[in-house]
């Protein structure tokens, strides 16, 4: 069976045929195996995000208007998550067989980016965490009993449209950071009118949609006897998707609260 039908580019055939295939029934991966360790992934993720969480709001005075020591607190938590869990991400991907390791060291860097990122999302429109939380585990609960319901059948035609439009969003998301290299901002994907907004949704869309291809992949791999320590590295593949989805609909809201 070919593992490549997903979007995630960590999910591809190359990195499953790495794994091989289990000896015997005990050694099989399983997709509930696959869900305990990404509930532990995430439980790391906001220990850690609750720690510089709390790190920023030690400092931060609501009635000061100079907070450099709060931000200057967090900066390197939120620098070093974001660069250190980019390069674990990288490292899983390339050397899938240590995922074991290196999957919760990821989400916990990931955890201290998101945690900063959030703080500073919190001062800026109060309550806006939690209801980005709560939508993000919403959007995870509903795309699991569409995909568990067969609502939604990750079909040949489905994968294609949804690996195209990541795609695209990656390409237009690549171009915008190089472009601001030079000067130039993409001011549409940023701002809070209607065709900001519409696009965010959309991107929102489409990362929730990718949980439907993660769903189908890991259940796949599970049916075809993958070994159980692609558990490991299937949780570190959701924990991906949750990431990005988290923090497009933290930009989502956002934008909309920004409007008000």
């Amino acid at each position: 069976m070919k593992f490549n039908e997903s979007s995630n580019p960590a999910m591809g055939d190359r990195v499953f045929e790495k794994f091989g295939y289990a000896s015997g029934t005990s050694d099989r991966m399983t997709v509930a195996g696959a869900m305990s360790k990404t509930g532990l992934l995430l439980l790391l993720a906001i220990f850690s995000a609750s720690f510089v969480w709390f790190r920023f709001f030690e400092y931060y005075n609501p009635l000061s208007e100079d907070n450099s020591a709060a931000l200057g607190t967090i900066m390197p938590w939120i620098f070093g998550g974001a660069i250190g869990g980019f390069i674990m991400a990288l490292v899983t991907i390339f050397k899938p067989s240590i995922a074991k390791v290196t999957a919760p060291i990821y989400a916990i860097l990931e955890g201290l980016f998101l945690g900063g990122i959030s703080a500073f999302a919190e001062i800026s429109y109060g309550g806006i965490v939690i209801r980005a939380v709560a939508l993000t585990m919403a959007v995870f609960v509903v795309m699991l009993f569409l995909y568990r319901t067969e609502r939604i059948r990750a079909t040949g035609k489905f994968r294609m449209g949804v690996m195209a439009a990541t795609g695209g969003i990656a390409i237009v998301y690549m171009a915008s950071f190089v472009l601001r290299l030079f000067g130039i901002e993409m001011s549409f994907l940023y701002g809070n009118d209607m065709l900001g907004i519409g696009i965010s949704l959309f991107v929102v869309v489409v990362a929730a949609l990718n949980l439907i291809l993660d769903f189908d992949f890991i259940e796949r791999a599970a049916d075809s006897g993958a070994p159980k320590s692609v558990e490991w590295y299937g949780a570190f593949s959701l924990m991906v998707t949750l990431v990005w989805l988290y923090i497009e609909i933290l930009r989502l809201l956002s934008k909309i609260a920004s409007r008000r």
